[in-house]
């Protein structure tokens, strides 16, 4: 550990929330307690520190949170921080109350502001937390597996529904413009057709002689994993019905996978990645990224991860739809 740069440690949760939040908060305020930094929470994100609802924290503020979900800091959109005069209050009153370092548990917009803030003098690290598995610089973010189990689980309870009523089923998953969640699922769950923002092309025809066939063959359902980047899953179902003859169904899930107790994976890489930018902010570090590359925790600069781009396997597509025959 290098000397310690940092005397006060700041910490937020933005943008949407993700099981294993928790996990990350717990980790930044006890490793960084335990590195001689003292430690302020930020309720409900940029919003909350732009109206300084900044508290102080010790270990005991984070006990039994680790398997909760959500975020005990709260979490809200903050369209000022888009502004330079909401960045440059927002570092001011971060000087005001003595935090050195912000560590910001979010998305890419989420890095965006932290970006502002660093080039107002607060050193400002970034840690993966999304369920739609979109920041680039990173294998993994937090709440990735838990949305990923939750909706496997729902995807299994509609194909009952639908191989007894012998439906078709469109279950739309989120995930913004990713197909990460639609992708996975898709394959653990043994979809027939999986819609994806990164390869459809939005030939229905094609799903409809695809359902057609598997129903000549004696398939009694059909599963179609339709991405929150694509939606409008009850109107495509309206139309699959009237091309097919079948009765077909939408059910969109939601934000429920955004919900429940962080599965053990979410836990232990929130707690490991929490701990990491506890020590780079006592490292004195700035305009970071904390993030996973070849399975292990590194950091990079924000301005570099913002404009890095992420794509879907193509292997792993292939092999989704080699499965599904």
């Amino acid at each position: 550990m290098a000397e310690n740069s940092t005397r006060t440690i700041g910490v937020l949760t933005s943008g949407g929330d993700a099981p294993g939040m928790n996990a990350a908060i717990r980790a930044v305020v006890r490793k960084a307690i335990q590195n001689g930094m003292k430690v302020k929470g930020i309720y409900r994100g940029y919003t909350g520190l732009l109206n300084e609802e900044i508290v102080d924290m010790d270990k005991r503020s984070v006990s039994d949170i680790i398997q909760r979900g959500g975020t005990i800091l709260g979490t809200a959109r903050c369209e000022e921080m888009r502004t330079e005069e909401g960045q440059a209050e927002a570092a001011q009153i971060c000087h005001d109350h003595g935090i050195d370092s912000l560590v910001v548990i979010g998305g890419d917009g989420s890095y965006r502001g932290a970006l502002a803030l660093s080039r107002h003098g607060i050193n400002a690290i970034g840690i993966p937390g999304t369920i739609d598995l979109d920041i680039a610089c990173s294998e993994y973010t937090i709440g990735f597996d838990t949305a990923i189990n939750t909706a496997m689980e729902a995807i299994d309870k509609v194909r009952d529904t639908s191989s007894s009523h012998e439906r078709c089923s469109i279950i739309e998953v989120m995930g913004r413009n990713a197909g990460y969640i639609a992708l996975w699922c898709g394959i653990a769950n043994g979809a027939e057709d999986i819609l994806i923002p990164e390869t459809y092309d939005y030939d229905e025809q094609r799903i409809v002689d695809n359902i057609i066939n598997n129903r000549k063959h004696g398939k009694r359902h059909h599963i179609i994993i339709n991405a929150e980047g694509i939606g409008h899953s009850t109107s495509m179902a309206r139309r699959i019905e009237a091309a097919t003859g079948i009765e077909t169904r939408a059910t969109i899930l939601g934000y429920m996978q955004r919900g429940g107790s962080p599965t053990c994976k979410d836990r232990f890489y929130a707690s490991i990645m929490g701990a990491y930018a506890a020590d780079i902010a006592a490292q004195g570090k700035s305009n970071r990224v904390v993030c996973l590359q070849h399975g292990e925790v590194t950091d990079v600069d924000i301005e570099e991860a913002l404009v890095m781009e992420k794509h879907i396997s193509d292997y792993q597509f292939e092999i989704s739809k080699a499965l599904s025959t």
